[in-house]
C-alpha cells in the first residue's frame, strides 16, 4: 500500500526536512502550513497519517486535532503531534483532543521514521479482517507485547500497566491498585493520566479487551 502522509508545521525548513525523508521511503507526502489549510488538504488527499505540530497560525494544533476528529472521512487517519511542546500536560490535551500519539520535537530523523512505519503498519493490521481473539504474550525484557503476529514497543507505564491487568485477566482492577502498583503512593498524578494509558493501550491491542467498569476501574479480557 502507498501510504499518504500529511505534515502540518508553520515552519517549512521543518516541513522540507521531513517531507524529503519521508519520500525517500516511498510515502506519498502532502504539507500544510497552519491548521485551516491542513483541513483543507486533509478533507482532499485522505491521508492515512497526520503528523501535526502544535503551535501554528490560524488554528493550533489542538483545535485541528478536534476538527480533524469530526470529520467522518477521516474517522481512520490516525493523528500524531510532533512538537516542542512535550510536557505532560501538554502531552494529555493532545490526546484529549483525539490524536492517536504524541512525538517530541527534536526528534533524531531515523527515530520519527521508524515510528512512522510502526504507525503504518498498525494500520496495516487494524484493516485486516478481525480475528476472534488477540494472543497477548508480553516480553518483560524488551517491553514489547506480541498481538496478532506483530511486535509492539510499549513505554514502561503502559507495560506495567499491561502487565498487571493480564495477570489479573477477567478480574476487576481498581483506580486505586492501579495508581499504587504502576505510579506509586508518593507520585501525585491527575486523575486523566490512567484514562490516557489506557487509550493508548487500547489503540495498540483493540478496544475490546480492555473492559471500563464506569467509577471503579479496568478489566481485561481475552
Amino acid at each position: 500500500m502507498n501510504h499518504r502522509i500529511l505534515l502540518v508545521d508553520d515552519e517549512p525548513d521543518i516541513l522540507e526536512f521531513i517531507r524529503y525523508n519521508l519520500q525517500k521511503e516511498g510515502y506519498e507526502i502532502r504539507t500544510a502550513q497552519d491548521g485551516a489549510e491542513a483541513l483543507r488538504v486533509a478533507s482532499e488527499f485522505r491521508p492515512h497519517l497526520i503528523l501535526l505540530d502544535r503551535m501554528m497560525p490560524v488554528m493550533d494544533g489542538v483545535e485541528t486535532c478536534r476538527a480533524l476528529r469530526e470529520d467522518p472521512a477521516l474517522k481512520h487517519t490516525h493523528v500524531v503531534f510532533l512538537s516542542a511542546l512535550g510536557e505532560e500536560d501538554d502531552q494529555l490535551s493532545g490526546f484529549d483532543a483525539g490524536a492517536d500519539d504524541y512525538l517530541s520535537k527534536p526528534i533524531p530523523m531515523k527515530l520519527l521514521v521508524s515510528r512512522v512505519q510502526a504507525i503504518l503498519k498498525r494500520i496495516n493490521t487494524e484493516q485486516q479482517p478481525a480475528q476472534n481473539e488477540c494472543d497477548i504474550q508480553l516480553d518483560p525484557h524488551h517491553h514489547t507485547i506480541l498481538c496478532r503476529g506483530e511486535e509492539i514497543p510499549l513505554p514502561r507505564k503502559e507495560f506495567s500497566l499491561m502487565e498487571l491487568l493480564m495477570t489479573r485477566s477477567g478480574e476487576l482492577v481498581t483506580r486505586e491498585e492501579i495508581y499504587s502498583k504502576i505510579w506509586g503512593h508518593e507520585v501525585v498524578v491527575g486523575d486523566r493520566t490512567i484514562d490516557v494509558h489506557i487509550r493508548k493501550l487500547r489503540q495498540k491491542i483493540g478496544e475490546e479487551h480492555i473492559q471500563t467498569i464506569k467509577g471503579v476501574g479496568y478489566m481485561f479480557v481475552k
